[in-house]
C-alpha cells in the first residue's frame, strides 16, 4: 500500500493547535472552494527559502477562496527549533496569514503520508486530493523557480479544469520522525515517483 495519500482520496481529519491559541479541524476551513495542506517547519532551509512565497501565495489565492494550513510534525528531541513555542515565534517573525498548527503525535503527518518538508497537499470542495508535491522546482532558492506547479494546479482547479499535474516528488529535508534516525523514510516513500 502506497504511504502517501492518493489522488482522489478525502483529507483525513485532524484536529490540531495552532500558534494562534485556536484548534483547527477540517471544518475550520468549510467554507473554501480549495484546500493547502502544507507539511512544514521552522528548521529547513527548503520551508525557510519558501516561506514568503508560501504567504504571498495565500495572499493572491485567498480572496478566490483558497484556504492554507501549515501543519509541523517533526520530532523536536533532535531538532528543538521544530517545537510549538518556536513555531509561534516563526509565524510571528514571517507574518503567517495561515493556520500553522502542530502535530506532536505525527498520526496527521502519517496519515496524509507527509514525506518531506515542504509537502503540499490540495483537496477540492469535496475534500478530494486533487494535486500533491511540491511548490515549484527550487523551494530553497526563492527567485531561481523555472515551474509552479502549486499554483497551475490551483489554476486549474478554480477554471473547473483537472490539474495539469497532480503529482510531483516534494523537494526538502524528510520529515522527522520519532524513533527514528535523521534520514529515516518509509519503505514505500517511493511511491510519488
Amino acid at each position: 500500500m502506497a504511504f502517501t495519500l492518493q489522488i482522489g482520496a478525502k483529507a483525513p481529519e485532524f484536529d490540531l493547535p495552532g500558534v494562534d491559541g485556536k484548534n483547527y479541524t477540517l471544518d475550520s476551513f468549510a467554507d473554501a472552494k480549495l484546500l493547502i495542506v502544507v507539511f512544514s517547519c521552522n528548521h529547513c532551509p527548503y520551508v525557510v527559502g519558501s516561506e514568503d512565497r508560501m504567504v504571498k501565495l495565500h495572499g493572491d489565492y485567498g480572496p478566490k477562496g483558497v484556504a492554507m494550513v501549515a501543519i509541523g510534525s517533526n520530532e523536536t528531541e533532535n531538532h528543538p527549533t521544530d517545537s510549538f513555542e518556536d513555531m509561534v515565534v516563526r509565524a510571528k517573525e514571517k507574518g503567517f496569514t495561515f493556520p500553522y498548527v502542530r502535530d506532536e503525535s505525527q498520526q496527521v503527518a502519517q496519515a496524509y503520508g507527509a514525506l518531506r518538508t515542504p509537502h503540499y497537499f490540495v483537496f477540492d470542495e469535496d475534500r478530494k486530493l486533487r494535486y500533491t508535491g511540491r511548490m515549484d522546482d527550487n523551494p530553497r532558492q526563492a527567485g531561481e523557480q523555472t515551474t509552479h506547479e502549486l499554483a497551475d494546479a490551483l489554476d486549474d482547479l478554480l477554471a473547473g479544469k483537472e490539474p495539469r499535474l497532480t503529482v510531483t516528488n516534494p523537494i526538502g529535508c524528510n520529515v522527522k520522525w520519532k524513533g527514528q534516525e535523521e534520514h529515516w523514510m518509509p519503505p514505500e516513500a517511493c511511491d510519488l515517483v
